[in-house]
């Protein structure tokens, strides 16, 4: 099993640019299987997400080839409607296919979907979501069975904004009759670019990036081209990053705005932000602790939860992170502790009383998000750190440990 060599106490700097955005680039890569023809996204990451995805499609049908980070999907030869349950069980985001699968063929067939352990994710809103639109869905024997003769507009009201349902109902809605609305829908940045590129297919989708979606159904969609949005979790885990290190770095190729929820904690905390068109610098000295909870967006992101806790962890005084999203998003605090950071969690709070430095140690990196923190915390870290598990890290952040280097990190995959 690969993992981390880290060598702590080095400060970064220079210039870093993100990547496309895994949470956009998944649900896109799900909805061209609404047409028959050849897609084009641009700058797709390299990650375990995208290549499991990839597996999923071609199992399906799909002629897939990748010239860099441009990736060609064929959807021509699909005519499956059904995967197995060990694909489904490689990441949660398999289930993003119940939409377009059911949109394209009137009937989809999945087993419950895997991906990280942070607590329960259940997917009753997704089915909800598709039965509002006139699907029949038999939940039996670990599998779940939508099918319509006909798909039809309808009000859909969830009871929380979940990512995931939201970009499913709208794939599913846009070859239904008539109009669907969407309310309580979630806000975030990859819903409005999940939007374009299905608009760009010729759907008809207005108010992505608002709590009130209204999609007019259309009888057929075509086959386009697109850029994926840059990746705002891993822009602002670089930002963390270089505060964590007392450092001074510029990340580029982001939408300042999409994180200001994050940059107001990090200037809160003491750092100097500068933005500008498409990037953010941040630099950092001393800093204090600071009290975050996680919400929806344009709340503060719960894929930074477990970064920020990193940092406050070194911050003067007590900082309360409360987590309102995940259930089991604390699972990085015991690895943290073993570094000598002072961690208390209750329930969904974590109190952290801040340390003077972290010491290096021997970690495992329980998830994705987790997996990040114990990188950003071990860069900070007196000595020497091994991160092991490193896989859940490579799920969606491409080759971070090389992104550090070219800021200063001492930091090897071995």
């Amino acid at each position: 099993m690969e993992k981390f060599i880290v060598s702590g106490e080095v400060q970064l700097c220079g210039n870093v640019r993100v990547g496309g955005a895994k949470n956009a680039t998944l649900p896109i890569m799900a909805a061209t299987l609404l047409c028959s023809g050849v897609s084009i996204l641009h700058d797709v990451p390299y990650l375990r997400d995208i290549q499991a995805m990839q597996d999923i499609l071609t199992l399906l049908g799909a002629k897939i080839s990748r010239q860099g980070r441009t990736m060609l999907i064929d959807t021509t030869n699909v005519s499956k409607a059904e995967i197995p349950e060990p694909l489904m069980r490689e990441m949660r985001a398999s289930v993003f296919l119940m939409g377009p699968l059911l949109g394209r063929f009137r009937k989809v067939r999945v087993s419950y979907p895997g991906g990280c352990a942070i607590g329960p994710r259940p997917i009753n809103l997704h089915i909800k979501a598709l039965e509002k639109i006139g699907a029949k869905v038999d939940e039996s024997f670990g599998y779940i069975v939508a099918e319509a003769a006909e798909l039809t507009g309808g009000e859909i009201n969830f009871d929380f904004p979940s990512v995931g349902a939201t970009e499913n109902a709208m794939m599913a809605a846009v070859l239904a009759k008539g109009t669907t609305m969407i309310r309580n829908a979630a806000r975030e940045p990859e819903i409005a670019d999940l939007e374009l590129f299905l608009n760009k297919m010729g759907a008809k989708i207005c108010g992505a990036g608002t709590d009130t979606i209204r999609i007019d159904g259309v009888q057929l969609l075509v086959p386009a081209e697109h850029n994926v949005m840059s990746d705002r979790i891993e822009a602002g885990t670089f930002l963390i990053a270089g505060a964590m290190t007392y450092g001074d770095i510029v990340v580029e190729n982001i939408v300042p705005e999409y994180l200001f929820s994050v940059t107001d904690k990090l200037q809160e905390i003491g750092a100097q932000i500068t933005t500008g068109r498409d990037y953010i610098r941040i630099k950092a000295s001393e800093f204090r602790g600071v009290d975050i909870k996680t919400l929806p967006y344009p709340g503060f992101p719960t894929d930074l939860q477990a970064p920020m806790l990193s940092l406050v962890a070194i911050a003067k005084g007590t900082s309360i992170i409360t987590e309102t999203i995940f259930e089991n998003r604390f699972k990085h605090v015991d690895e943290l502790t073993r570094m000598g950071a002072k961690i208390k969690v209750e329930s969904r709070t974590a109190i952290i009383r801040g340390v003077s430095k972290l010491t290096g140690a021997i970690v495992s990196a329980p998830d994705l998000r987790a997996g990040s923190a114990l990188v950003i915390a071990a860069l900070a870290a007196e000595g020497t750190s091994e991160i092991e598990q490193v896989y859940h890290i490579d799920r969606g952040y491409e080759a971070i440990e090389k992104k550090l280097q070219t800021l200063g990190a001492q930091i090897r995959r071995v």
